[in-house]
């Protein structure tokens, strides 16, 4: 019998999720408006529950190259926030565009590939295959 996901695995994949479609909309939307704003700081408290989250994934204590992602998304997200703060919107703009490409996009692929948890729900039809 499968064994049943961890409800880390649910936030994890809920936030990043949900980054994915926030970040699109950001992107898409004109800079440095107040809804830009709002908007980037619900993305920041979503990138932070997926990297966090991730950190209590069962797989993580088996450490493999995708877990750097969580240390890239530690490191730029403060670094986003910093640019920005002093002024510097084409190096947050480049930041964060960034760190939705590779923390989202490209983390993204790579989980869905076979013997991943999400690849394997994806390609096998099962959490626990």
């Amino acid at each position: 019998m499968p064994h049943p996901v961890p409800p880390v695995v649910y936030v994890h994949l809920l936030s990043a999720l949900a980054a994915l479609v926030l970040g699109a909309v950001q992107l898409a939307r004109r800079k440095g408006t107040p809804g830009h704003r709002a908007l980037g700081w619900v993305w920041v408290a979503l990138m932070t529950t997926a990297a966090v989250s991730s950190l209590w994934m069962p797989a993580f204590l088996r450490l493999n190259w995708v877990h750097v992602f969580t240390l890239v998304t530690a490191i730029s997200l403060p670094m986003g926030i910093w640019q920005i703060r002093r002024g510097d919107p084409e190096k947050h703009a480049g930041t964060m565009r960034g760190l939705y490409i590779g923390g989202l996009v490209i983390a993204g692929a790579f989980t869905l590939s076979p013997g991943r948890l999400l690849g394997d729900l994806v390609w096998k039809g099962c959490w626990a295959c």
